[in-house]
């Protein structure tokens, strides 16, 4: 029989690259993607478990699927991803939708474990997470224009309120010329905007040559034909060295926009999450990019609320906010994850006031983002065309500035030769409309 098998994949870019490879095994093995879960036969769920809204999010999802079953939509649901590898045999005992529980470790058996759940038998799979696959084929799952490139999987940063080390295991490079190989594929197909991503990206390497690798990596990319823009995501201040800020700096195809997490900048808050730097040490690093990328993008996220954070610390990190003026910036209140140091933490803070504090800060980044879209009225942009959006009769896109899914896009409209999905064009910025530039195509 020919089974049909939906995967709903949650969380991080880089759960999503897993679920692109799962679905290449599955479709090697003769299964039939569909992209409606309800048209499926059986459902993976992909699940993120990083902190409690994503849990929760994951949670919910497998027990709408559960309806879907119950009425005998669907005949089987599958849970992979980070919070199956995090909870292990919980999963089915919690949630008793779930007919097989898999951990990382388990994913290249992915096509068993659908055909055993589909013919009735539960299982519960979690061998060494290292045994997670980094090299194979993917069913791409983004626009053909636009992909995900993971470069290395785990993390060995190890921060008190993060959980990701226990859950994805050690920091692990995947060969250079493997990654040069993939990208090839992924520029063949089609994609134009490649994201380097992995948990820290900018630790690359240093598992296999003792040293960071990524600027290398970035040169031997941009030689790859077909690429318009990469874009490097997931940096870590400390290892943001003089060699990669050169290379984004001098290479045409890098986007100028650096993701770089800093969490925090109180030098004692910063400590406490096992991580390095204090307001001084952070604000030289940004003015040193800034001064070799003169119109680099900032993109970062902070942690309000963290064990022990004062008034006074929290106030200080609101002034460096304000101070930098990041034109992309998530703020979130601190998650205590279970088996993490920081859940252990005593002085831990009342939820109101993390979401207080967090809120503060957000509000204030409105402002900032309406600044940096006054700033583009009169000039002309470079898009890349995502769609048409027949409600507000526009085009729609985004410039360098606008990661996929976490940064906003430029409306325009358009009155000579339409654009097509996937093209780049010039757009005069005319207005603005909350935190998204708007124009009409030069």
């Amino acid at each position: 029989m020919n089974y049909k098998v939906g995967i709903v994949s949650l969380g991080c870019a880089k759960n999503q690259v897993d679920a692109e490879m799962l679905l290449f095994t599955l479709k090697n093995r003769g299964f039939t993607i569909v992209n409606d879960p309800a048209d499926a036969d059986a459902v993976i769920v992909n699940t993120c478990g990083f902190i409690d809204s994503a849990k929760q999010e994951s949670i919910d999802e497998i027990i709408e699927l559960g309806k879907l079953k119950q009425e005998g939509t669907i005949k089987a649901i599958i849970v992979t991803g980070c919070l199956a590898e995090r909870y292990k045999n919980e999963i089915t005992k919690q949630l008793y939708e779930v007919d097989a529980a898999i951990g990382i470790g388990a994913n290249q058996k992915i096509a068993d474990v659908v055909l055993e759940a589909l013919n009735g038998k539960k299982t519960e799979l979690f061998p060494d997470k290292s045994l997670l696959p980094m090299e194979g084929g993917r069913v791409q799952s983004t626009p053909f224009y636009t992909a995900y490139l993971k470069v290395a999987e785990g993390c060995d940063n190890c921060c008190t309120y993060c959980a990701i080390p226990l859950i994805r295991g050690h920091f692990r490079s995947r060969q250079p010329d493997e990654v040069i190989k993939e990208a090839e594929q992924l520029a063949a197909n089609g994609v134009k905007e490649l994201n380097v991503i992995a948990q820290d990206t900018t630790r690359y390497g240093e598992d296999l040559f003792g040293e960071p690798y990524l600027a290398k990596l970035l040169k031997r990319l941009c030689r790859i034909d077909g690429f318009k823009w990469i874009r490097v995501l997931y940096c870590y201040p400390d290892r943001v060295t003089d060699e990669l800020i050169d290379v984004i700096a001098e290479e045409d195809k890098i986007v100028k926009y650096i993701d770089i997490p800093l969490q925090h900048c109180n030098g004692e808050v910063l400590k406490n999450m096992n991580r390095q730097g204090n307001r001084e040490s952070l604000t030289a690093l940004l003015n040193k990019i800034k001064a070799k990328i003169p119109n680099v993008i900032f993109r970062s996220t902070f942690i309000t609320g963290f064990p022990g954070e004062t008034e006074e610390q929290f106030e200080e990190l609101a002034d460096f906010a304000a101070e930098i003026k990041f034109q992309r910036l998530g703020c979130f209140p601190y998650s205590k994850e279970e088996d993490t140091k920081a859940s252990l933490m005593e002085n831990q803070i009342d939820d109101d006031i993390k979401q207080k504090r967090a809120d503060i800060i957000m509000e204030h980044q409105q402002s900032v983002m309406a600044q940096y879209c006054e700033s583009l009225v009169g000039s002309e942009v470079e898009v890349l065309v995502e769609g048409y959006d027949k409600l507000a009769e526009c085009f729609f896109g985004r410039t360098y500035a606008d990661a996929p899914e976490v940064d906003g896009c430029v409306f325009f409209t358009c009155n000579g030769e339409k654009p097509k999905t996937g093209d780049f064009v010039k757009v005069k910025i005319t207005d603005y409309m909350g935190c998204d530039p708007v124009g009409e195509r030069v």
